[in-house]
C-alpha cells in the first residue's frame, strides 16, 4: 500500500521537477532566462556606461579583474541560495572562509601535498556547514543565532591557528598554485571553476530531488514535514552544500594570494546575501537562483571597481553598495506586486 504522505510526497516533487522554483508549466531553461534577465542587463549597462565615460575599464584585463575579484564572494552566494531557499541563513561563510583558508596554508606550509591539502580543507568546510545544519535542525535554535557564533568560533580557531598573522611561506612554485592561481586559455582559473560551480548547483537545485525537496521545505515546511519529507536531514545537506561552497572559495583564494590570512573575509557574508536577493532569491524562502546570486555579486563588484575609475573615495564604496542593494530590491518588489495584480485582472473574470 501507499501512505497518503508519500503519495502526496510524490506527487509534490513530480510537479516541482517538471516546472522547478515554482514555475508555471514553463521549460525551466526559460524561467532561468527570464528571471536572471533583469540583473544581468543591469551588469551590461553598467558596464556600457562607465566604459563609455572610462573607456579604460572595457580593457580586457581589467573586466577579467573585475570578474576575477568577485569570485569568491560569489561563490559563497551560489551556496547561499540552497539555505535561504529552506528559509535559513549562514552567517558563518566569512568565519568558515577564513578558516578554511588558514588551514589549508597551515597544512601546505608543515609539508602536505597541496593537492592533498584541498580535499582536507573542503571537508573542513562542508564540516562546518553541516554542523550548523545539525544545531539547527535538531537542537531547533535560529540559524541566524548558530551560524553568528559559528561565525566566531571559526575566526578564532584561525587567528588562533596563525599565530594573529599571515602565513606566507608556502611553496609558491607547486602546481597547485600555478594552476589553480594561474590562468587556463587567458582566463583566471577562479572564473572557470565558478561557472562549472554555477552550472552544476543550477542543476542540483533545478533538476535533482535534493533541489525539489529544499524548495518545498522552504515553501511550506509544516506541509513538508507532515507529508513525510526528512525536513532535519535536508536542512543539514543544505547547510553542507554552503559550507562547501565557502570552502571552494577558500581554495581559490589560497591559491592566488599564496598565503593565508586570518582576517581575509569581513563582511563577505552579508555581501552573499545581498548578491541572493539582488539575484532572484528572497529571505522568504521556497525558490532561489543560483546563477542570479553569481550574476547579482558581479553587479556589486562592478559598482565597486566602476568608483575607482571614477576616484571615487573607498570610503564611500559601501554606501553605493547598499544604495544599489535597496535599488535592487525595490525594483524587484515593485515587479512583483505588478505581476500580481496583472495575474489578478487575468484571472478575475467570469468564468
Amino acid at each position: 500500500m501507499v501512505r497518503a504522505g508519500d503519495a502526496a510526497v510524490g506527487a509534490d516533487e513530480a510537479a516541482a521537477e517538471s516546472t522547478p522554483a515554482g514555475g508555471n508549466g514553463r521549460p525551466w531553461y526559460r524561467r532561468v532566462v527570464r528571471e536572471e534577465l533583469g540583473v544581468t542587463a543591469a551588469v551590461v549597462v553598467l558596464v556600457a556606461v562607465v566604459g563609455s565615460a572610462r573607456p579604460g575599464f572595457l580593457a580586457p584585463a581589467n573586466l577579467l579583474s573585475v570578474a576575477e575579484g568577485s569570485v569568491y564572494v560569489g561563490l559563497m552566494a551560489a551556496g547561499m541560495v540552497f539555505a535561504l531557499a529552506m528559509r535559513e541563513v549562514d552567517l558563518s561563510v566569512g568565519g568558515n572562509y577564513a578558516l578554511c583558508v588558514v588551514a589549508g596554508a597551515v597544512l601546505i606550509r608543515a609539508g602536505l601535498n597541496p593537492w592533498l591539502a584541498l580535499p582536507l580543507t573542503l571537508a573542513l568546510a562542508t564540516l562546518v556547514g553541516v554542523a550548523n545544519g545539525a544545531v539547527t535542525a535538531y537542537l531547533g535554535l535560529p540559524s541566524f543565532i548558530v551560524t553568528l557564533a559559528s561565525a566566531l568560533l571559526c575566526r578564532g580557531i584561525g587567528l588562533a591557528l596563525a599565530d594573529g598573522k599571515q602565513i606566507t611561506d608556502l611553496p609558491a612554485d607547486s602546481s597547485f598554485f600555478v594552476v589553480v592561481g594561474g590562468s587556463v586559455l587567458g582566463v583566471p582559473t577562479a572564473i572557470w571553476v565558478i561557472i562549472a560551480c554555477a552550472l552544476v548547483l543550477t542543476v542540483v537545485f533545478t533538476r535533482t530531488r535534493f533541489g525539489v525537496r529544499v524548495r518545498a521545505i522552504g515553501s511550506n515546511p509544516d506541509a513538508a514535514a507532515f507529508s513525510g519529507l526528512p525536513v532535519a536531514r535536508m536542512r543539514v545537506a543544505a547547510m553542507g552544500v554552503t559550507g562547501l561552497a565557502a570552502g571552494i572559495a577558500a581554495a581559490l583564494s589560497l591559491a592566488f594570494y599564496v598565503a593565508g590570512d586570518p582576517t581575509i573575509g569581513n563582511g563577505y557574508e552579508l555581501t552573499a546575501i545581498a548578491a541572493c536577493i539582488i539575484g532572484g532569491t528572497p529571505l522568504a524562502g521556497g525558490r532561489g537562483s543560483v546563477p542570479g546570486a553569481v550574476v547579482g555579486n558581479l553587479l556589486l563588484s562592478t559598482v565597486a571597481a566602476s568608483l575607482v575609475f571614477f576616484r571615487v573615495p573607498i570610503n564611500w564604496t559601501t554606501f553605493a553598495t547598499g544604495a544599489v542593494i535597496l535599488v535592487a530590491v525595490g525594483f524587484d518588489a515593485l515587479l512583483r506586486r505588478v505581476r500580481r495584480r496583472t495575474g489578478g485582472r487575468k484571472g478575475g473574470g467570469p468564468g
